[in-house]
């Protein structure tokens, strides 16, 4: 027995390597990546206020609507509005297990778009499209993947979308 796979799961998430052991294998290579496919990823991810505090904070994003509790109290939100740069990070690493873990670059985001708030308190989750593919002409071995991913909130609303493309390593360059 070699891989844990069968015709209804052809993506192989465990290996062999011994009798009774497995290693844990995630991640697509080039030919895995089907145009249409979709891809739930989970878990889901419930936003802190430390999530907001210290990201803001790092990525020195001071403006008072995620920092300063009573700032935003007066504001049409009402309370904190969560960092967009949490929301894009929180969501574009949920799908890195699945589409970029065994990526070779990735190359860019295109198209992000915030739809909703977010505030603390939220749990997102998320779900790509594999929306393209072609083989690199500049890379022998590797191709360019687009995908499009879409984050949602604990009541299916759409929070933030986005294009992504990643170099994928094709398997008949794998050592």
């Amino acid at each position: 027995m070699g891989d844990m796979t069968s015709a209804d799961h052809p993506l192989p998430a465990y290996h062999k390597v011994a009798p009774g052991r497995y290693r844990e294998d995630e991640g697509l290579r080039y030919e895995d990546y089907v145009v249409g496919t979709v891809f739930e990823h989970r878990p889901g991810r419930t936003i802190t206020a430390t999530d907001n505090i210290w990201s803001s904070l790092l990525c020195l994003n001071t403006h008072p609507l995620h920092i300063d509790a009573v700032y935003a109290a007066q504001t049409p939100f009402g309370k904190l509005l969560v960092s967009s740069l949490v929301t894009f990070g929180v969501v574009n690493g949920m799908t890195v297990k699945t589409i970029s873990q065994k990526a070779v670059a990735n190359l860019g985001w295109d198209k992000v778009r915030l739809t909703a708030p977010v505030f603390v308190g939220d749990t997102l989750y998320a779900e790509t499209t594999i929306t393209g593919k072609r083989a690199s002409g500049s890379r022998p071995g590797e191709g360019i993947v687009t995908v499009h991913t879409v984050g949602r909130n604990q009541d299916g609303v759409q929070v933030i979308e986005f294009d992504r493309t990643v170099l994928a390593l094709m398997r008949s360059q794998e050592a």
